[in-house]
């Protein structure tokens, strides 16, 4: 069955939104996206709709619709969220795992030092190692109800990871941290699943805010 227009104007948009190809504080007309996307209004309007229950897109008075910022205050408040979610993630796929997966997984961490050391400067095959760990944990919870919130929460997930996708220091040390919640899960251990997961989570929340930190003085210092 054919991909209905609407449907792939959404997923450009909200690919586009997520890389910041389209920034925080964009103004997203209709007509513009149209001509852009190369599909009528009516896609368009709907493909807005979705983004906007995603909370990715809002209406500002006086603007029309424009992509959401990414504020301090937002992260550390989806950072909380995720902290919960992920934590109990690790517990339950440490007791349901699949174990072949996650040897897999784990070998292919314990490859990501040269993975990083490519040459690819946006590091696309890193953070697809990353999305199918996600994947694995997701299919190894056993939970669908929350398995959907953490999918409706990785598409600000993503974007805010954009802030701090250039600090190679940062992913190298990452991926250890991957690797450990793999290795717990491997094991069966779900306490040292969710407790690796912890401290992923806690190193990860500041990389982002010193991040964001820096661009905010850059920016200031442009003004």
């Amino acid at each position: 069955m054919a991909t209905k227009a609407s449907d792939r104007a959404y997923a450009s948009l909200r690919d586009d939104i997520m890389e910041w190809r389209l920034a925080p504080g964009t103004v997203l007309q209709e007509v513009e996206q149209s001509e852009r996307l190369g599909v009528s209004r009516t896609p368009v309007r709907e493909a807005l709709a979705r983004l906007g229950a995603d909370g990715l897109v809002a209406a500002q008075r006086g603007r029309g619709l424009v992509v959401t910022t990414v504020s301090v205050e937002s992260i550390r408040q989806l950072f909380d969220l995720r902290r919960v979610l992920e934590q109990e993630a690790a517990r339950l796929a440490a007791r349901n795992r699949d174990e072949d997966v996650f040897l897999g997984l784990r070998d292919e961490f314990r490859a990501s030092p040269q993975l990083l050391a490519d040459g690819d400067p946006a590091h696309e095959r890193y953070y697809d190692l990353v999305a199918r760990f996600d994947l694995a944990v997701d299919e190894a919870t056993g939970n669908p109800y929350l398995v959907s919130t953490l999918r409706n929460l990785r598409p600000h997930l993503v974007r805010i990871r954009r802030v701090s996708r250039d600090d190679l220091d940062r992913l190298r040390t990452a991926a250890e941290e991957h690797l450990l919640i793999v290795e717990a899960i491997i094991e069966g251990d779900a306490e040292l699943a969710a407790s690796a997961t912890q401290v992923h989570l806690y190193r990860s929340l500041h990389s982002v805010l010193a991040s964001a930190e820096r661009l905010t003085n850059v920016r200031e210092e442009e003004k």
